[in-house]
């Protein structure tokens, strides 16, 4: 299919950076069975990628301000519109040797998504959503899945860091999901458990204590591809509130009333 002009700035970014994430990848199993570990390696390429996109995408829209997990918020000269980057989501996977992470780039313009790139090159699998124009897996149209009975669904979530996050609220919700639904699955990369979603894989995606580089393009994606997002509590602050819902109409809503009757036991 023919991207616009700025979807294929962000796809190129996204490809050049998963090139060297895929060659650095490959070296991680050498390093799990070296006595200082493969972490600093993953954190300088980790990095690296931001730099790669950073350049990129600073090439091509010099005045956009940058937004990235690793080098936080720069104001650009157009403050209009922002760059969201997590240049390796899913690090825990990556590190592991396990081929579940991604390249998730996000365009906001004045405060709306406006594009969106999730990228795994483990797989060379290409997400892609512009706002008004769809989304889209290489070059293929998505659409949430149609399931309407949470007893049909299986739903993916996130779950709370060692030190991190409210682990108890965490067991009180997954309990109460668990009832519901037919599986529940947690693949450890948000942006891509968002892209899922808009493919129809899974049904529905909730998590709490996310960054906007984990969700920003998946809000997007979901939406382009016919579906509903929400912070946990039903409102439109996922950046702002650092939680997110996602699913079809029926899905999204369901999920957010089981997270608040969890909150409430």
């Amino acid at each position: 299919m023919l991207h616009s002009a700025l979807l294929n700035v962000m796809v190129g970014a996204a490809r050049k950076a998963g090139r060297a994430l895929k060659r650095d990848f490959g070296e991680v199993e050498h390093l799990q069975v070296s006595l200082k570990g493969p972490a600093n390696f993953v954190t300088a390429a980790d990095r690296k990628a931001e730099e790669t996109l950073k350049a990129e995408l600073m090439r091509a829209r010099p005045g956009y301000g940058f937004l990235g997990e690793e080098g936080g918020l720069q104001a650009g000269s157009d403050a209009s519109h922002t760059w969201i980057v997590d240049p390796l989501d899913g690090t825990t996977n990556f590190l592991h040797g396990i081929p579940q992470f991604a390249i998730s780039i996000a365009l906001e313009r004045e405060g709306t998504i406006v594009a969106g790139v999730v990228y795994n090159p483990a797989n060379d699998e290409l997400f892609v959503a512009e706002r008004g124009k769809g989304a889209f897996m290489d070059g293929k149209r998505l659409r949430v899945a149609g399931r309407r009975r949470l007893a049909d669904a299986v739903i993916a979530c996130g779950l709370p860091h060692l030190g991190r996050g409210d682990l108890a609220l965490f067991r009180k919700e997954f309990a109460v999901v668990q009832e519901k639904v037919a599986g529940l699955r947690r693949f450890g990369a948000a942006s891509l458990d968002l892209a899922w979603v808009a493919a129809g894989r899974f049904d529905a995606f909730w998590e709490r204590d996310l960054s906007p580089w984990d969700m920003a393009a998946g809000i997007l994606m979901i939406r382009e591809a016919g579906g509903f997002v929400s912070d946990c509590d039903g409102g439109d602050a996922m950046l702002a509130r650092r939680s997110i819902v996602g699913g079809n109409e029926t899905m999204q809503r369901e999920i957010v009333g089981l997270l608040k009757a969890a909150g409430r036991s």
